[in-house]
């Protein structure tokens, strides 16, 4: 008979907890320290990711070790459900920081033969550590909602608006360390890069402490009686797997969502890559990476933050996202008719707003696609944050392996086009949702 106490790391994740926790108030404990904990590992992860493209330039090391991470990232995102129910999401959550942490330490000395292989397996901790969040995330908002008698929808875009509030300004942070270390550096020195990521290394370390504070969840999939024994567990999670990948591509609101999933791993892998490289370095240099990716950082947060406060339901979301839209549209628009300021500060603040602009998209991309996924898809939510870093890390890999290849102008172009496709199969399906008799929220 299997013992009762591994019940939490056999039973299928998301849905509200069978038995709820005693005080109401450590739901939202545990999102302040979940919050906290990935601000830390991410800062430094966040950083680093940064400088790739700029530092790791030889035979495009950077990029191409970049793209390896996400092309891993996409294929373990395939099993990540099924692991994370196995370990259970608390340690599914610790297990994927050590990722980060190699990753970190392969830029102590970066080669074929440390950034290669850290990238592979940072590919499986990112997959188990994100579905992990998601599906942790939107349990402590169920039963918050639940256990105060509140709005599920208002409580399910307050707790993201917070976790990507705080979760965003990682690179505000980040970058902002990564400016005061490298700013004097002198060219060809290494010095500054191995004191950033030694730094880097001791905070990463923090926030994994911090994961082990996190209670405990026993959660089970809506609708679903709650296994028993260990066998019964693994082999529920093998079946669930399967059905919920099929059935997720089959799903309508899933199809439709999609493009706009894809879209905001593109927009990411762009500021990451591209923005950095062609954009921020010929103007304000490789130290000038930290400091706009800080403006950047501030406000994705911000953005984050309040879209997650306005978030009541679809039509909040619809009208959220079409800020964002509007916001990365302008910078397009801006880089294809080569608009730019070269004198002094004029130009730096200019780099400065365009880097503003984009976190400000991607605050409001991340935050309501996390809860539009927690609104439509109680019934698989795990299945459906798979989905969701299936197709991310599809488009951030497919970015960094082909960006080297074509041209800058090329890379906005298709940016722009992806984002006018993805907006458009996001407002068909938020007239779809609102029209149907019976909505799939309830």
């Amino acid at each position: 008979m299997a013992s009762p106490i591994n019940r939490d790391e056999e039973t299928p994740l998301v849905a509200a907890d069978e038995s709820p926790l005693p005080q109401p108030k450590t739901h939202t404990r545990d999102v302040h320290i979940l919050s906290l904990a990935f601000l830390l590992i991410f800062l430094a992860y966040g950083a680093a990711q940064n400088l790739q493209s700029t530092l790791n330039t030889e035979d495009d090391l950077g990029t191409t070790s970049l793209g390896i991470l996400y092309l891993s990232f996409m294929v373990f995102s395939v099993v990540a459900s099924l692991v994370v129910r196995v370990l259970g999401s608390k340690k599914a959550l610790l297990i994927g920081t050590t990722g980060y942490v190699l990753y970190v330490a392969a830029n102590l000395k970066p080669n074929w033969y440390t950034l290669v292989p850290a990238s592979l397996y940072l590919g499986f901790c990112a997959s188990i550590i994100w579905v992990g969040q998601g599906t942790y995330l939107t349990s402590a908002a169920r039963s918050h909602a639940t256990d105060n008698n509140l709005h599920e929808g208002a409580v399910i875009g307050d707790f993201n608006g917070e976790f990507w509030a705080v979760y965003a300004f990682h690179q505000f942070i980040g970058n902002l360390i990564t400016f005061t270390l490298l700013s004097d550096d002198k060219e060809g020195s290494t010095k500054g890069t191995t004191l950033l990521f030694v730094v880097f290394l001791v905070v990463m370390a923090f926030g994994t402490t911090l994961m082990c504070f996190l209670h405990k969840r026993s959660v089970n999939i809506k609708g679903q009686n709650e296994l028993s024994g260990a066998d019964a567990g693994a082999c529920s999670s093998i079946k669930s797997l399967s059905r919920s990948l099929a059935s997720a591509l089959s799903d309508v609101k899933m199809l439709l969502v999609i493009p706009l999933i894809a879209y905001s791993g593109l927009q990411q892998a762009f500021v990451w890559a591209e923005f950095t490289k062609y954009v921020v370095t010929p103007v304000i240099g490789v130290s000038g990476v930290g400091s706009s990716m800080a403006a950047y950082g501030a406000f994705d947060g911000i953005c984050s933050l309040l879209a997650g406060r306005l978030t009541s339901g679809l039509t909040s979301i619809t009208s959220i996202v079409s800020v964002g839209v509007f916001a990365q549209a302008v910078v397009y628009v801006l880089l294809l008719l080569d608009f730019s300021i070269s004198s002094g500060w004029l130009g730096t603040l200019y780099i400065l707003f365009l880097a503003a602009l984009l976190g400000i998209g991607d605050g409001v991309l991340m935050t309501q696609l996390n809860a539009l996924i927690g609104m439509l898809f109680k019934h698989d939510t795990e299945g459906a944050f798979a989905q969701l870093k299936i197709w991310q890390s599809a488009t951030i890999a497919v970015v960094f392996f082909l960006a080297p290849h074509i041209t800058f102008k090329a890379v906005v172009v298709i940016t722009l086009v992806s984002l006018f496709a993805s907006f458009c199969s996001f407002l068909w399906l938020a007239l779809k949702v609102e029209k149907a008799p019976s909505p799939s929220t309830s």
